[in-house]
């Protein structure tokens, strides 16, 4: 089963990719590599998923948001791919960044969203090496920022 097949099983659309708000490239591609720089959660009503993990958030919200800024690295790499997400050959690593208080220790957990959104979609491909840290703030108020290196098969 290809990646697009796995999302419309889940019953997943892939948003449209959202432009940089800054100067860099949503994805770059070297050396068999694509790198896709940090990309932020939206909800369903299309509004950023904003607030502190172990404030405002508790760590379902959290992996929910990891969960929707995954789904934007996914929607990149399709865009960067021109629709092609079955040369993704590997998810190399991912950076999940949690907006979070000094205490909260669950970052791992938040991180699961993403983590298993990409273990769905693209199957045993899907399984990576991966960073959880907490931040002390995230751009835009974000709850999460999710980056990802994936390894590609030539077109």
């Amino acid at each position: 089963m290809t990646p697009l097949q796995r999302l419309s099983e889940a019953g997943i659309l892939l948003p449209e990719p959202m432009a940089p708000v800054a100067a860099y490239v949503p994805c770059l591609e070297a050396n068999g590599l694509l790198f896709v720089s940090g990309q932020v959660p939206f909800g369903p009503d299309g509004r950023l998923i904003v607030g502190k993990l172990g404030d405002s958030l508790d760590v379902t919200a959290g992996g929910n948001a990891a969960r929707a800024a995954a789904l934007m690295v996914i929607a990149q790499i399709n865009a960067a791919l021109a629709g092609r997400l079955d040369r993704v050959n590997r998810i190399v690593k991912l950076g999940v960044f949690v907006n979070c208080t000094p205490d909260f220790t669950e970052q791992p957990k938040v991180a699961n969203g993403a983590s298993e959104l990409f273990e769905l979609v693209f199957g045993p491909s899907g399984k990576h090496a991966r960073t959880a840290v907490g931040a002390p703030s995230l751009p835009l108020g974000i709850a999460v920022e999710v980056d990802a290196i994936a390894a590609i098969d030539p077109e």
